[in-house]
């Protein structure tokens, strides 16, 4: 029988197994007290898009710092005053506290990884029904 997960303080996973039950975030505040993938510090999401994916609503009052990487595929970051294309598997953006922002998947199968901090609740859009 495999270990339990997140006994003896690690966690193994698989990111498209594991993302959807929380919309994608892997680590973060959202988890179970005493559950490796649980931190107040920092969340982590593996983010797999459809073709024409969008955020439901725009963060507005960010109050947190976030780096979102492209794996795969074709992905627009949308500030306020620019939209950033990420095309080339590496490609990344970094934006601060306060930057309002949205997103869009341009792409079949587009993959990113976002890494917040600190973990923050208050910022769940809810799943579609």
């Amino acid at each position: 029988m495999p270990p339990e997960p997140g006994a003896g303080g690690i966690y193994v996973g698989q990111a498209d197994l594991d993302a959807p039950g929380e919309q994608g975030w892997l680590l973060g505040h959202f988890r179970p007290a005493g559950d490796p993938r649980h931190s107040a510090d920092v969340e982590i999401k593996w983010g797999r898009h459809p073709k024409g994916d969008r955020r439901a609503k725009w963060v507005t009052g960010e109050e947190r710092t976030a780096l979102l990487v492209l794996i795969q595929g074709r992905f627009h970051m949308e500030f306020p005053d620019r939209t950033v294309v990420l095309t080339t598997p590496g490609d990344y953006v970094v934006w601060g506290r306060g930057v309002d922002h949205s997103w869009l998947a341009e792409e079949e199968d587009t993959v990113v990884l976002t890494v917040r901090w600190p973990s923050i609740a208050g910022y769940k859009v809810p799943p579609p029904e």
